[in-house]
């Protein structure tokens, strides 16, 4: 049985820079959609909203208020 493969190994992850992220950021919060904006990138949206629930942290100082 063959099993389609993404051009990625598994136990490789993507790298995403400070840029990246920084843009993939401020497009979702331009966005009504943060799913759309994470399609439009090629990222999976919990990627993305883990960036975003850290940016708050980092703004907010902490895991507990930021929720």
């Amino acid at each position: 049985m063959a099993t389609k493969t993404s051009g990625v190994s598994p136990d490789k992850r993507r790298k995403y820079d400070e840029a990246f992220k920084a843009e993939a950021l401020r497009l979702a919060s331009e966005s009504r959609s943060t799913q759309a904006t994470a399609r439009q990138l090629g990222i999976s949206p919990k990627l993305l909203y883990r960036w975003q629930q850290a940016q708050v942290v980092a703004e907010v100082g902490s895991v507990e208020v930021a929720r």
